[in-house]
Formats: C-alpha cells, structure tokens, sequence
C-alpha cells in the first residue's frame, strides 16, 4: 500500500500553569507547539505522527519536506520496517540526531498508526500480546522558580491524583518546598536539564540527599559526559536519569551495560518513533532496566507513548506535562484519571485521531 501524501502540520496552542510564562531553549513560550505527520496511503487510510518539536519546529519541517518526504512518498507503507531501515542509513549523513532524525520519529509513528488501523488493533497490540490497560502517570511542571509557586503547584497535583511529581528546579529551596507539600508517600524526581558540570551536580547531590528524590535527571553539563555521570554516581548515593538526549537506539546500548543510570529515557519523537524506542526498550529488559520515558507532548507522540507503555512492563510511568492547554487535541483520551493513571486507547493503531476542529483553529 503506496504512501500518497505527508503532510507537516503545526498547531500552537495556548496554555495555562501555575507560574508565569516561561520556556525552554532561551525563549518564553506563550502557546505550545506541536508537530504533527500526517500520512496517508493510496487506499485513503491515514496515519498520525509526531515529530520534535518546540523552537525546532521550523528545522523540523524543513528536514520532513526537503529530505524525508521526498524519499518515503510513492513508498510501501505496509513494510515500514524496510522502509524507516532504508530511510535511516541513506540519511544518516545528515545526522543520526536533530530535524533528520526528528522527521524520521514522525513519520514512523504515523506509519505504526497506519499498521494498527490495517489490523484493526491498537499499537500496543501489536506490540505485546498482553499489553497493559492503564498507566501510572507523573506530572511534570516547568520550571516555576519560587518555592511558594513549587507548593502551590503540588497541591494541586495531589489534588488531581498524582502519586509522583517531577520539577525543574536548579535549587534547594524548590526542591525542599515540594517535598514538604507533598510528603514523603509521593514520589519527587528533579530534571536539572544539564545545568551543573561533574563537579557542581557532586556538590548539589548531596544537598538534595534529604529530599529523597526517585530520580536525579541530567545533572551533568554535557549530556554527553559520562565519566563525570559516573563519578557523581560513585560519589553520592543518588539514582540517575537520562536519555532525552540520546539520539537513538545505538546511542543507548553501551550504557545498559553499566550501573551509573537507573532510568533510561527514550523520547520516541526524537530518537526514531516507536521503532526505535521498541529497541531500547527490549535491550532494557534483557539487561533488567528501568525506563521512564520523556514525553511532554499533547500530540500522537504521548499516545504512542501510552502505547509502549501498556507494551513494555519496564515502563514504570507516563511523564504528562504540568500545564492545561486551552483544547486538546484528543479530547478525553490521554488523560489521566482521578487514581493517578491514564487508559490506554483501545482504538485501532494510535487509538485516536486529532480532533480537526482544534488542529483548524490552533494551526499555524
């Protein structure tokens, strides 16, 4: 089954948190945007995809239509494992990470959309033989700076259900805000985003040490240093996440062998959809590794989040983005209940599509 058309299509919505505006990447974000793939195949079968996203989304277009585009069209969608294998070594002179690779994640996921729809099952049917029917979920605040802002926007997680919170703090004082609001019977990781060198994360790792974090994420500038990764995991009895920025699969593997991260971190928009993520994910298990996977998305890229994680039991948890969007894209579906968890949609393939109305309204 030929694919016919693909189209990259941005929404930026509005939105709402408990701080002020504020962003990543040196801007402040007034709406969210998101990257969708759209897919359609000569029966008239279309599949949805997501690809990263934000600020880069202009590259990520450009990537999609002059480089990507031009070699999936006119190609059979129905073997995509061919298809993303031949896609990703022609193109890996382009780079095996940013808009190549990006576009390659959209495109993929729209292609494991189209497979469910043509089998009449959900993606993590395809997956798994007994997937999962909910998810625990965490909720994931930006970056709100004052501690009585952090408090304020705990109580309201725990209101929601939340049974774990991440932050996105760079100090103490934040940190110590939330665990006093929230206790010590919810689980608290902290994503630094690669602010502090080896010496620096040595330094604040210890002082979080009472806070009884889950997790410490990327507390090392670069991302790439992994020898000052280990010693900071040698130095403070502290556990690591990592992973946003691994570009793929490859990328993965020789760490799985080692003992300095807990959590892997896989973002299936960013390292090469759900075919490349599947891989992390099945190394991981062999190796008996957890994965908590990066997804603050809205768009097809939480569901078929959702979907690995009904898949793959090494997935503890659905990282959801601390903020209210004035529509979602998918309604209901993909949001999180009042126990704490999300319902895998049991549609065929992604198990929703985007609602037009809103994609009509909040499209660039």
């Amino acid at each position: 089954m030929k694919i016919t058309a693909i189209e990259t299509i941005q929404v930026s919505i509005p939105y709402q948190h408990e701080g002020p505006l504020t962003g990543f990447g040196g801007t402040v974000w007034s709406k969210l945007s998101y990257l969708l793939i759209r897919v359609e195949t000569e029966d008239g079968l279309v599949g949805w995809g997501e690809a990263f996203g934000y600020n880069a989304i202009a590259a990520s277009i450009a990537a999609m239509e002059t480089v990507v585009k031009p070699m999936a069209l006119g190609k059979d969608a129905t073997d995509f494992a061919t298809l993303m294998a031949g896609l990703k070594k022609s193109l890996h002179l382009f780079g095996r990470s940013g808009p190549v690779q990006y576009a390659l994640s959209g495109l993929d996921i729209a292609l494991w959309d189209l497979a469910g729809k043509r089998a009449g099952k959900p993606v993590a049917g395809l997956l798994a033989q007994e997937p999962r029917s909910s998810v625990p979920a965490y909720k994931s605040f930006m970056r709100l700076q004052q501690p009585d802002i952090v408090s304020r926007a705990c109580e309201r997680a725990i209101r929601q259900g939340y049974q774990s919170i991440k932050l996105h703090e760079i100090t103490v004082e934040a940190v110590a805000a939330a665990r006093k609001t929230i206790g010590d019977e919810i689980g608290l990781t902290l994503d630094v985003n690669c602010e502090w060198s080896a010496e620096e994360a040595i330094r604040m790792a210890n002082q979080l040490l009472p806070y009884k974090l889950k997790w410490l994420e990327e507390p090392v500038w670069p991302p790439e240093d992994m020898t000052g990764l280990a010693r900071l995991r040698n130095a403070v009895d502290i556990p690591l996440a990592l992973g946003e920025n691994l570009a793929n699969a490859w990328s993965f593997f020789p760490l799985l062998d080692e003992g300095v991260v807990d959590y892997f971190q896989p973002s299936v928009t960013k390292m090469g959809g759900i075919s490349e993520f599947s891989l992390v994910a099945q190394a991981a298990a062999r190796h008996e590794r957890k994965l908590a996977p990066h997804s603050p998305y809205f768009g097809p890229g939480l569901l078929a989040t959702l979907h690995l994680a009904a898949a793959f039991p090494n997935i503890g948890g659905i990282e959801i983005f601390g903020v209210d969007l004035d529509r979602p894209l998918f309604g209901a579906v993909g949001t999180v209940g009042s126990d704490g968890s999300i319902a895998i949609p049991l549609g065929p393939g992604l198990g929703c599509d985007p609602d037009p109305e809103v994609i009509e309204r909040y499209r660039v």
